[in-house]
């Protein structure tokens, strides 16, 4: 009787184990890709900024250098970077082929790469670049931010696919920046972005924050049900082992 109510709870044990790890590993998956926050902009914002979070997904080597690359068919205007602890940027400027006009005259060039070396970021870490800019682009309703991560390992990631629309999200998509019309932004402050730099308790942290983090939800409730599976898995076990003892020989 004991030998079985052993094997019971191992064999059950195990696949409780093995459920929730599943689960866990493809939360990790689901929030491991370069993202920008917030999410989305009204068209034709000014004086915003973009945060690029870049999480290091290998156990072995960590981020040397990161590279973003802004679109110049509907570019961002007034591009500055921030300066990052322990990282250097070097911004290239590219001439556009159509000029936009704005009220303080005619831009005929724009930012469309930026690129950070010198810092390092580790396993299970992640850092934010903040990149602010003048003016979002009114003729599209989103922008596509393709970038490259490189370890130190020599190992390149290119996070530059495009979802198709209605299907599927690709092995490595791209930054996106989804922009919305202006009416539906009409008496709201513009989105303020997630810096490790921030400082804590500030209004505009808190709001990046709660921002920040809507990215990662579908990890978190793919870990809270990893979790809800444990809780089962023992129940079940504990089943298993009342009903061993119940359907075991009597006394006479």
């Amino acid at each position: 009787m004991s030998t079985t109510r052993t094997t019971t709870l191992r064999r059950a044990g195990t696949v409780t184990a093995l459920t929730a790890a599943g689960l866990l590993a493809a939360a990790g998956v689901a929030s491991a890709h370069v993202t920008v926050h917030p999410d989305s902009y009204a068209k034709g914002a000014t004086d915003g900024v973009l945060t690029f979070r870049v999480p290091n997904e290998e156990n072995t080597a960590s981020t040397t250098k990161v590279q973003v690359f802004l679109p110049t068919d509907h570019p961002v205007l007034g591009v500055l970077v921030s300066p990052q602890d322990g990282w250097t940027a070097k911004v290239t400027n590219t001439k556009l082929k159509t000029p936009v006009k704005t009220d303080d005259g005619t831009i005929t060039d724009a930012v469309s790469e930026i690129t950070w070396t010198g810092g390092k970021i580790e396993a299970g870490h992640y850092e934010d670049f903040n990149v602010a800019f003048g003016q979002l682009p009114e003729d599209t309703d989103q922008l596509t931010f393709k970038a490259l991560q490189t370890y130190s390992d020599g190992k390149t990631v290119r996070w530059i696919e495009e979802a198709e629309q209605g299907g599927e999200e690709p092995e490595n998509p791209a930054p996106v920046l989804k922009l919305t019309a202006k009416a539906a932004e009409e008496g709201a402050g513009s989105a303020a972005p997630t810096s490790s730099n921030s400082t804590a308790g500030s209004d505009d942290g808190k709001a990046a924050t709660a921002t920040a983090s809507s990215s990662d939800s579908t990890a978190r409730g793919l870990g809270i049900a990893g979790l809800i599976v444990g809780v089962l898995g023992l129940a079940a076990a504990g089943f298993a082992v009342v009903r061993g003892r119940s359907s075991g020989p009597r006394p006479e």
